[in-house]
């Protein structure tokens, strides 16, 4: 069936000034002509253009299960879950079926799982929650340089309030090295917080490493912590907590297919949290606040689907970036791929090219229908390079020139194919408009 829009509302009554026929000849032939345009700018948009979504690492669209699944908590289900009628208990069960699901997914006990309203609120919790908590075995932080956002400025934060935080440097691939923890941890250090998986380059951490370290001097009697943000790792790699021996670990439901604004904390059954959220008793008095039953309702399906999923989900997120890479390496010279090449996340890939702007090529991408990031963060109306790459060693040149790339389970090997075809002439013709400026 072929599509025409109804050009009746372009419809018009000749002026009744323009009573000469050549005039009105000429009148109507200029109409014709704008709508044949118009028709043809359609058609072509409509057949050339083709929408692909690479920006996986900042959201994900909601996956179908998973918007079935948080639909009947909108209007049918909708009861307030700290009610104690017939619809506040349904809105309960399907919050502690959710629990259990989140749970089940990192090998937690569900009592472990606090439900948040995202990432950010997580790792808030995490660290402010739990250093205000146990202030009095110490004052002392340890970090990464290449932490997220709502870990680092949490960080910041403390610092202005009499913490003492120390910031761990990383190697060439964006892996800290444990003789660094080891050589930072002081008597007066009650956490560690280490990311699982970086968001921009998909560097994967030796949490176990750390867990284990960490688990060493507890046991020698040190009054000491292990947190990790694994935003984006949970539900792209297989995470234990008891594997790892964290005592607290972030996760977002945006990051896996569902909502944005819900998110949840595993908080270790002998872990101390002071509570930032005050005016309730909900999430057994550590997160006050009316439920968010639909959203929660929404991660738990997200994490089934993703532990139903994993091993499958993993290989087919790693053999499109892996085609989208050796194929790139051989259409494009002169670009570096970020972070580590072995112990990384299955769908990010993060590529310096080296002779054309990031920004530049995210704009040229975008009118050809590509979402990609620069892994760039905005700063008082400034985009400034990422510090994530700077702290890599490359220079501001080098991060400025950078792009990330993140996929995602609805991709296809067309997607890949499509931007295999228009990268590599944005990135030529860029290149050669830098040139001339030289």
């Amino acid at each position: 069936m072929t599509f025409a829009p109804n050009w009746s509302y372009f419809q018009f009554t000749l002026p009744a000034k323009l009573k000469q026929v050549h005039k009105e000849a000429i009148y109507f032939s200029g109409f014709v002509i704008l709508r044949n345009y118009v028709w043809l700018c359609y058609k072509t948009f409509v057949k050339v253009l083709r929408r692909v979504y690479l920006d996986n690492s900042a959201t994900t669209p909601i996956d179908k299960e998973v918007l079935e699944a948080m639909m009947p908590y909108f209007c049918e289900d909708f009861g307030n879950a700290s009610s104690i009628h017939f619809f506040g208990q349904r809105a309960r069960a399907a919050v502690d079926r959710a629990r259990h699901q989140v749970a089940e997914l990192i090998n937690a006990h569900p009592a472990e799982i606090v439900f948040t309203s995202g990432g950010t609120e997580a790792n808030n919790l995490a660290i402010r929650g739990f250093v205000e908590a146990n202030q009095q075995y110490g004052r002392h932080i340890i970090t990464s340089q290449i932490e997220h956002p709502a870990v680092k400025e949490v960080c910041i934060d403390l610092e202005s309030r009499g913490y003492e935080v120390t910031y761990l440097p990383v190697c060439s691939d964006g892996i800290i090295r444990l003789e660094d923890l080891k050589e930072a941890v002081r008597n007066d250090t009650i956490l560690v917080t280490i990311m699982a998986a970086n968001n921009e380059i998909g560097t994967i951490q030796p949490i176990e490493q750390i867990g284990n370290f960490i688990t060493e001097l507890r046991q020698r009697g040190q009054k000491i912590w292990f947190h990790t943000d694994a935003v984006q790792a949970v539900g792209k790699i297989p995470i234990d907590v008891e594997q790892i021996k964290c005592d607290l670990l972030s996760i977002s439901a945006h990051k896996m297919y569902a909502p944005k604004g819900v998110g949840a904390l595993y908080i270790r059954r002998s872990v101390r949290i002071r509570r930032q959220n005050i005016g309730g008793h909900q999430e057994r008095e550590r997160r006050g606040g009316t439920e968010n039953v639909p959203g929660i309702v929404a991660l738990g399906k997200a994490c089934e689907i993703a532990k139903r999923d994993l091993p499958r989900s993993y290989f087919r997120l790693k053999s499109l970036r892996d085609k989208f890479e050796s194929q790139l390496k051989e259409r494009i010279p002169d670009i570096v791929f970020n972070g580590s090449r072995e112990n990384r996340l299955p769908h990010i890939s993060n590529i310096t090219f080296c002779g054309a702007l990031g920004e530049g090529l995210l704009i040229n991408l975008d009118m050809h229908g590509i979402a990609v990031s620069t892994g760039s963060a905005c700063s008082s109306g400034r985009v400034e390079p990422s510090p994530v790459l700077l702290a890599l060693g490359r220079s501001e040149t080098e991060a400025r020139e950078s792009l990330r790339f993140s996929f995602g389970k609805f991709n296809t090997e067309e997607d890949v194919d499509y931007v295999l075809e228009i990268l590599p002439e944005a990135v030529k013709s860029l290149r050669h408009a830098a040139s001339l400026y030289k």
